[in-house]
């Protein structure tokens, strides 16, 4: 099986597994994971942040958004335009609009930020060794090709699998953290 089919049948696999999650676990986690997060030095040494907005059954990063808005940091969401994702940024939640794919992204006014220090980045699942599967529409991938950021993947712990097939373009991502653990990867040099 080329590398491409045994992606999507793992990212399908992996969705699965992580939509079955109850939405009680799924929000403990997600505080768990908060709260693990804010122990990267990388993380609160940072001071351009680049996270996401959750769609689905993806970790619940509000919290940390919100978090990151009070602790003064520039908080910066993608927005995708055509085949191309940007960091925005925002001073609010009311700073975000329904976007590409139905997620929640930063408004037209919103300002340019791709200089960013650290990534918080969706991940359906991951390897130990930091090769990254998300949704396979390659916008993470690209973006970090052609900006240096600190990573961080936020999952489920029952989403890190031992083996996750690396295309040449797959970005290796620097940290891992779960309900469970936090994990630093084989660093990208």
């Amino acid at each position: 099986m080329d590398s491409n089919s045994e992606k999507k049948s793992l990212r399908s696999l992996l969705l699965e597994k992580r939509d079955d999650t109850s939405f009680d676990y799924l929000k403990m986690a997600s505080e768990k994971i908060h709260q693990k997060v804010l122990e990267i030095k990388d993380f609160g040494d940072a001071k351009k942040i680049g996270a996401y907005y959750p769609t689905g059954s993806e970790i619940l990063t509000q919290d940390i958004i919100q978090e990151l808005l009070s602790m003064k940091k520039g908080v910066f969401l993608p927005k995708v335009m055509g085949d191309v994702m940007e960091f925005r940024k925002i001073e609010g939640f009311s700073s975000l609009e329904r976007g590409s794919f139905d997620i929640m992204e930063p408004k037209d006014g919103c300002p340019k930020g791709n200089d960013l220090d650290l990534i918080l980045v969706p991940t359906v699942g991951i390897s130990p060794a930091g090769v990254r599967l998300g949704y396979g529409h390659g916008f993470y991938d690209r973006f970090l090709a052609e900006n240096s950021a600190t990573t961080v993947s936020l999952t489920l712990e029952k989403q890190v699998i031992k083996n996750i097939p690396k295309s040449d373009h797959d970005i290796l991502i620097d940290w891992t953290v779960t309900e469970d653990k936090i994990r630093e990867n084989h660093r990208k040099d």
